[in-house]
């Protein structure tokens, strides 16, 4: 997306393919069309801030460490659903707000789930990723607890966007920000979760396999 508005979009210029979904019609259908345009944009706002809201809840609880065993398959699960909730995003024309200027997100607290989630992932909260892999091989270190703050601190400004009644800004701030940021860190926090799962259920010590196979075959 071009960038134009202060940290966001612009909309493309009318007769572009990829014109915003508010974008200009004509005056025989643009009554009725925008009316159901802004009710869908309504829904679908509703459903972005009922899993943007799923997601922080399921993140804090984590973060409080009362459940340490489900703290893997939560996040997971969260996780692929928040991811399920920006797919469907980054897959419609961009949303053009009413206002043209977003202000600078406040600076909530996020240290206290920030410290929570460290403590959860201790020892295994560190990953190598490739910075972007249609572009660059390069490569950086990571944090399953940094992304995972991102992605619950970018939910968090839309949700307060939501809760104003500017469904429209939420959408557009939930939208840029999936394709700009939280898309990308929610994506690598997964990534890095699942290959964790994935030891954990997979790897095996072999004089453990070794005894199971002669049991198996020595009744």
């Amino acid at each position: 997306m071009p960038s134009g508005r202060a940290g966001g979009p612009v909309p493309a210029a009318p007769g572009h393919p990829a014109y915003g979904m508010l974008g200009p019609m004509t005056d025989d259908q643009g009554t009725e069309d925008r009316s159901d345009e802004v009710d869908d944009l309504s829904v679908l706002a509703d459903l972005t801030a009922a899993e943007a809201s799923a997601f922080l809840t399921s993140v804090t609880e984590v973060a409080s460490g009362t459940a340490p065993d489900t703290a893997l398959p939560i996040l997971t699960l969260a996780l692929s659903q928040v991811l399920v909730a920006g797919a469907r995003l980054g897959a419609i024309q961009d949303v053009v707000p009413v206002q043209r200027f977003e202000p600078d997100a406040t600076d909530d607290d996020a240290d206290p789930l920030r410290t929570g989630l460290a403590n959860v992932f201790a020892g295994i909260d560190d990953y190598i990723y490739v910075i972007d892999p249609i572009t660059s091989g390069e490569r950086a270190d990571g944090s399953v607890t940094n992304d995972l703050v991102d992605v619950a601190v970018a939910l968090s400004h839309g949700l307060k966007h939501y809760a104003a009644g500017d469904k429209t800004e939420a959408l557009w701030w939930w939208q840029f920000s999936y394709l700009s940021e939280w898309g990308d860190r929610a994506l690598m926090a997964l990534r890095s979760l699942l290959s964790i799962l994935s030891h954990l259920r997979l790897d095996a010590d072999e004089e453990a396999v070794g005894e199971a196979e002669f049991d198996a075959l020595h009744p």
